[in-house]
């Protein structure tokens, strides 16, 4: 289904905001409440919404170690990807993995509370796995951008 208008505004408000209320949403799109509503249940239905989540601040709660991973797999087969998919998923640390091409084969990011955690989850998790052969670990420094909102 093509989205029109109208429903790119409406998930441009509830990236922003999740808890809009339908009033204001109604209001900020020129629809009435029932059309409005529609339209968003349409929107979840068909999966280009897909949840509603809260961001949290990881410092916060002592998470103040952001790394990004280079992983680079011993061979590139099929089983190996599967098997490492699904062990890496199994990890909160990990809050994303993506296989990407180039140089390595996986691009993770993960938080931690500071470096001695990251190290025992690096030596303990990640470089234990029989089918890795490299990591590459970029601690970083400053969050300069972090957003969840798409650009649409």
């Amino acid at each position: 289904m093509a989205l029109d208008s109208i429903d790119i505004e409406i998930i441009r408000i509830l990236q922003n905001d999740a808890f809009a209320k339908l009033k204001n949403i109604s209001t900020a799109i020129k629809l009435s409440v029932t059309p409005t509503h529609d339209r968003i249940k349409r929107l979840e239905k068909e999966g280009f919404i897909l949840k509603y989540v809260a961001l949290v601040d990881r410092k916060k709660l002592a998470l103040g170690l952001c790394v990004h991973c280079q992983v680079t797999l011993d061979k590139q087969t099929k089983n190996n990807f599967s098997e490492f998919e699904q062990i890496i998923s199994q990890y909160a640390e990990v809050i994303s993995c993506s296989l990407v091409s180039g140089n390595f084969d996986y691009y993770l990011k993960l938080v931690t509370k500071d470096m001695e955690t990251y190290n025992r989850f690096y030596q303990e998790k990640l470089a234990i796995l029989p089918m890795v052969e490299h990591i590459n670990s970029l601690i970083v420094m400053d969050e300069i951008k972090e957003t969840t909102t798409l650009p649409i």
